[in-house]
């Protein structure tokens, strides 16, 4: 396996506790009415948004090294190019917001708030625990927000307070407390190589677990995983009560559990609540069966 370091995974505890974060998701929520998507296109990324028709952006070209990101409703995208500058992408333009941005790796990618107001991106600096700027999405109102050894595939909890990530070399994934600028390290996760999601209290994270004779791969958003959720301060694993080949899972911003299962022609997002109970089930359009999931909209 190619990690930047070695360690060798051990088997982990499972939990048949819920899978959504306490309290929260409901059956009276919205339902889910589409997705925000992605594809590849040589050296550029096309992210695609589905809501009854399909609408898209393109990012990239170049150097572009894949470090990129959707709004939470696909319609603006961050990036950051080979001259360490933040863009924010949308139907009217592409606009620079930051120009200290690190670069070079697929996994550095910038990170939207759940609200879609504010981006973190990890600051470029050669030291082990990198800086992490939250900005704006309009480029005001720059904050430093501490360092963490968990730089890769940053995502926010939906209380905007907790950052995620996984470590450069797999080893474990870290949490960035953005308001006392401390960083820990999740319990109970060895190795993994992606960060997908945490749920709005930042006690669950989902990610793609690998192990020791796994492959750690180069950082890109992979188009599918499989994912597992983990109690972030007891270590525990958390079982998903959905059957079928499993490509992925988020946590909405309400805490539902979106769930993504592998079709013969389409992809189905199965949707739970907090205590793991089925409240929906979407079918996915037919062209989105091969793209990467980046967002559910409800």
């Amino acid at each position: 396996m190619k990690h930047w370091a070695i360690a060798v995974g051990t088997a982990l505890a499972v939990s048949t506790a819920a899978v959504a974060t306490p309290a929260l998701a409901s059956s009276r929520t919205a339902p889910v009415t589409g997705a925000v998507y992605f594809g590849y296109q040589g050296s550029k990324i096309e992210v695609l948004t589905h809501r009854g028709g399909w609408t898209s952006l393109a990012v990239g070209g170049g150097a572009f090294s894949g470090q990129f990101s959707a709004a939470p409703d696909g319609k603006r995208v961050a990036w950051i190019d080979e001259k360490s500058r933040l863009h924010v992408k949308s139907a009217s333009g592409d606009k620079v917001i930051a120009r200290d941005a690190a670069y070079g790796s697929p996994c550095l990618t910038p990170a939207w708030t759940a609200d879609g107001r504010r981006i973190a991106y990890p600051k470029k600096g050669t030291a082990t625990a990198t800086t992490v700027i939250v900005v704006g999405a309009d480029g005001r109102n720059v904050v430093d927000s501490g360092k963490t050894v968990g730089i890769c595939h940053l995502t926010w909890s939906a209380d905007g307070r907790t950052l995620a990530g996984y470590a450069g070399d797999t080893r474990g994934v870290h949490l960035l407390d953005t308001r006392s600028r401390v960083s820990r390290k999740a319990l109970g996760i060895k190795l993994a190589n992606h960060v997908e999601s945490l749920s709005p209290d930042s006690r669950r994270v989902v990610v793609n677990a690998i192990s020791a004779n796994d492959p750690a791969g180069d950082g890109s958003w992979s188009t599918s995983f499989t994912p597992s959720i983990y109690d972030t301060k007891t270590g525990k694993k958390i079982t998903i009560p959905v059957g079928g080949t499993l490509l992925g899972a988020r946590y909405l911003r309400d805490g539902r559990l979106a769930v993504r299962v592998k079709g013969g022609t389409a992809n189905t997002l199965v949707i739970l609540n907090a205590s793991g109970k089925e409240l929906q089930r979407v079918a996915e359009p037919t062209k989105a069966r091969k793209l990467g999931l980046l967002g559910v909209l409800g």
